[in-house]
């Protein structure tokens, strides 16, 4: 791992220029973080640009803290949802931050951020030669197809062939160069390193591969911005004898538990909990098989997944996240839930919770329970996306199952919500983490290119120390290259 990029001087001239003919102008870590150090004068321009708007002040938008407007929004102090007991059947809190207000409706986007800007401020991304390949199980090959459209830079998107054909469709949208459609579902990420092999092989030097499981940028991204937005929320909703007792997240990349990383600095206590499923229970079980939770990815593990930061992990079954989707999403299912107690303002919210947030917040109930948590204690969890990427998904289950009646819901509610119990819960000691650290080396040492002594090195903790110290590197390389592209003065 380098802390310093290497500076490719010509390269990086011709990009400045570049962006200079584009008017692109590119936020640091620091103003993501904390949009009130956005200058003003991009805060007003803001004001006519829709949130999904390929235009370059959308790079801006990649925060948790966008006002949910589709157009104009400037920031506000993040977006969450308080899932109430009569829901979860738990006295603890459960609270969900969510991706939906993100450019393309997930925050997917920032990770892709992470690793696409610090290649580019660097010079090691030459837009002029290379095409930034983006392979995904789901929404990360979006986010860097976006980040690409705003930053002038050609883009492939690799995701697997059964993924929700609205992901294809909002690709062809946004104008993403070349689409690869892999074999499989959400569980085969071989396939997808497979395709990069090949493209490395055909291509040569006119690509770049931005692999998200493997790229430091996209934890770094979790660590600086998902970690803080965390801290943030709960010190707006604690109260005095308040806990942060977990943070819970789908492993997918292994970018968003990174953020418990960074929570573990502020909250010592803190568990972090890996959420996977169970159809393809790699951490639980060292197993595999195809499933249905979208963009979590599996069957390995990340190389950027710091395991050892990680107490407990939770295996979800996947039609338990099918049947909630109905029961939040459908007609009788709200009806049931109306019914049951819940409030009617609550009910409007549950189409942000994607199909993997669902599966984090069935790791949050089961947490809860296995821990004996009370009304002190506070889960936090990210949801990932919303149900605007799953509409075929719902008609799919309609035409597999039928209509969605109130018996259904009521069923539902009972075994999946008060019924939710504490199996497939594996908590991690010492060994347990080092075993899984060690599965690495069958898929990235055997299969990716990477050493025993880059793993050995993974280890330990200083490691990450080191990794997540580039993100203020990164940061005075994006204000020199803003200050070379001259676009910022000419704002003002």
């Amino acid at each position: 791992m380098r802390t310093t990029p290497r500076i490719n001087e010509a390269v990086l001239a011709k990009t400045a220029a570049r962006c200079r003919e584009r008017k692109i102008i590119i936020p640091t870590f620091a103003e993501q973080k904390d949009p009130s150090r956005v200058p003003e004068p991009i805060k007003k321009r803001l004001a006519s640009v829709g949130m999904q708007d390929v235009n370059p002040l959308n790079l801006f938008r990649i925060t948790w803290k966008n006002e949910p407007k589709e157009k104009g929004g400037l920031f506000n102090q993040g977006n969450w949802i308080e899932f109430p007991s009569e829901l979860t059947g738990v006295k603890a809190r459960i609270v969900g931050l969510v991706g939906k207000h993100f450019p393309i409706g997930a925050h997917k986007v920032g990770a892709a951020f992470g690793c696409l800007v610090p290649r580019l401020v660097s010079g090691e991304f030459d837009p002029e030669l290379h095409k930034a390949v983006w392979p995904s199980t789901g929404n990360f090959c979006r986010g860097g197809a976006f980040d690409s459209a705003l930053l002038g830079c050609k883009a492939i998107a690799i995701l697997p062939e059964g993924m929700s054909k609205e992901r294809f469709e909002w690709l062809r949208a946004i104008g993403t160069d070349e689409i690869i459609a892999t074999p499989g579902t959400e569980s085969n990420v071989k396939e997808i390193y497979d395709m990069c092999w090949t493209l490395r092989k055909e291509r040569g030097d006119k690509i770049s591969i931005f692999n998200q499981f493997e790229e430091f940028g996209n934890a770094a991204w979790h660590y600086t911005m998902t970690g803080s937005i965390v801290e943030e929320v709960f010190g707006q909703i604690r109260k005095p004898d308040s806990r942060l007792a977990a943070y819970i997240s789908a492993t997918g990349s292994a970018g968003t538990i990174a953020a418990g990383d960074y929570l573990r600095t502020k909250f010592p206590h803190v568990k972090v909990v890996a959420t996977e499923a169970l159809q393809c229970p790699t951490l639980l079980l060292n197993g595999f098989g195809a499933h249905r939770i979208e963009g979590i990815g599996d069957k390995h593990v990340p190389w950027v997944h710091n395991v050892r930061n990680t107490d407990m992990v939770a295996a979800i079954d996947d039609e338990q996240c099918m049947s909630l989707l109905r029961l939040f999403n459908e007609e009788e299912g709200v009806k049931f839930l109306e019914r049951s107690g819940l409030k009617a303002d609550f009910l409007k919210l549950l189409p942000l919770v994607g199909i993997s947030g669902i599966a984090n917040v069935i790791a949050a109930i089961k947490v809860a329970k296995h821990y004996e948590l009370d009304g002190r204690d506070v889960l936090v969890a990210p949801l990932t996306d919303s149900m605007d990427l799953y509409e075929s998904r719902k008609q799919e289950l309609r035409d597999e199952h039928g209509p969605y009646t109130t018996q259904r819901a009521a069923q539902d509610f009972a075994r999946y919500l008060e019924g939710a119990g504490t199996d497939y819960l594996q908590e991690l000691g010492y060994h347990d983490r080092k075993r899984l650290h060690n599965l690495k080396y069958f898929t990235w040492v055997e299969q990716q290119g990477k050493t025993s002594e880059e793993l050995a090195a993974m280890w330990e903790p200083d490691f990450w120390t080191e990794n997540w110290a580039q993100v203020a590197v990164w940061d005075q390389l994006i204000q020199q290259f803003n200050e070379r592209t001259g676009v910022l003065k000419t704002l003002a």
